[in-house]
């Protein structure tokens, strides 16, 4: 289904791009507490194993020149940087989108509310009021237009 916004910009929401980005945006809250449960589970389950923390155990390992390929605890931290890594290109295309675009602040706002904030919100309802502080007269007819102009122009940067 294609989608069309003022100014005759489209938004082809059939796009397999398109939809790769939704997606990476509605799991994005669970991938944050994921990540934070798992670095926190690893902190724990190590200080119980080497009563150190990670910290100081890296420290010491690196001022000896100590070797950790192939143990578990790097593999815990590939997994964990991986995953770092990916939110990070996220949050860092989102700022590139907030600060570059021309509906940028707007389309950041859209984002943020609707899928990367901390606390997800119930209703459409929730959204618009949270918006109203950044985007004047927003309505949520307009909200619905620009939500998937901001997932496309957030895909753009993304994906090329």
């Amino acid at each position: 289904m294609k989608q069309t916004s003022s100014k005759n910009h489209s938004v082809d929401q059939s796009n397999p791009v398109y939809h790769d980005t939704y997606r990476l945006l509605k799991s994005y809250r669970d991938a944050v507490w994921n990540l934070e449960l798992e670095v926190q589970h690893v902190k724990r389950e190590f200080e119980i194993e080497y009563e150190s923390s990670i910290d100081d155990f890296l420290e010491s390992i690196y001022l000896a020149g100590a070797d950790l390929n192939g143990s578990k605890l790097e593999n815990y931290a590939k997994s964990i940087e991986r995953s770092n890594q990916m939110l990070s290109l996220l949050n860092s295309a989102v700022e590139i989108l907030r600060n570059k675009h021309k509906f940028g602040e707007q389309y950041y706002w859209i984002l943020y509310y609707s899928y990367l904030s901390p606390q997800q919100l119930q209703n459409t309802d929730e959204i618009i009021e949270k918006l109203e502080p950044h985007i004047t007269n927003i309505s949520k007819r307009t909200y619905y237009r620009r939500r998937p102009e901001a997932v496309q122009a957030l895909s753009s940067i993304l994906w090329g």
